[in-house]
């Protein structure tokens, strides 16, 4: 496989909205795919998006699970996510951290939908329908606005901009109390 690098804010590309997936069969497309399956399990993320390596196609995958910086994580996927569109939006949205490979060492708080809706296509060329909520929900949300051109930055209040170190504090504050 092919080494490819996460891009990193500063790079203009991050910004840009990509293009929806001609051919989500192809050879190509599943190279991608194992590509960013192998990025995010290295990375120790829950997901990645196809611009994040500089490729800008819908496409993004969500692996949710436990580990070092996500210690809560449901376990979910890996799931390819070809070309998807959220049908729906709960009304009730949820205020968390959320964190990014392409902004090392930064989190922050970011408002997401409790509950989407949501289509897609998988690897098989399956047309999925789904319902997802919580953490999962939002991992679809943060990448799905890596497919608009949308980091998280870019809705984070400057006042709730953390690096890691501070968020490590405040995660352990909150996993003590609730013991």
């Amino acid at each position: 496989m092919k080494k490819l690098k996460i891009l990193e804010i500063g790079d203009k590309k991050l910004w840009e909205k990509s293009k929806p997936v001609k051919n989500p069969g192809s050879k190509e497309v599943l190279d991608l795919a194992k590509n960013l399956i192998q990025i995010c399990k290295k990375s120790k993320g829950v997901g990645i998006s196809a611009p994040q390596i500089g490729k800008n196609i819908d496409l993004f995958i969500i692996w949710s699970k436990p580990n070092k910086r996500y210690p809560n994580a449901p376990k979910f996927g890996p799931e390819v996510v070809i070309n998807p569109k959220i049908l729906s939006k709960s009304k009730k949205e949820v205020k968390d951290f959320e964190g990014c490979l392409s902004i090392p060492g930064i989190r922050t708080k970011v408002f997401r939908a409790k509950n989407i809706e949501v289509t897609y296509t998988n690897l098989g060329g399956i047309k999925v329908k789904q319902k997802f909520s919580d953490f999962v929900a939002r991992i679809f949300q943060h990448e799905f606005d890596h497919l608009q051109g949308i980091l998280i930055l870019d809705r984070a209040n400057p006042k709730e901009i953390y690096s890691e170190k501070e968020f490590k504090k405040i995660l352990k504050t909150y996993l003590t109390k609730r013991r």
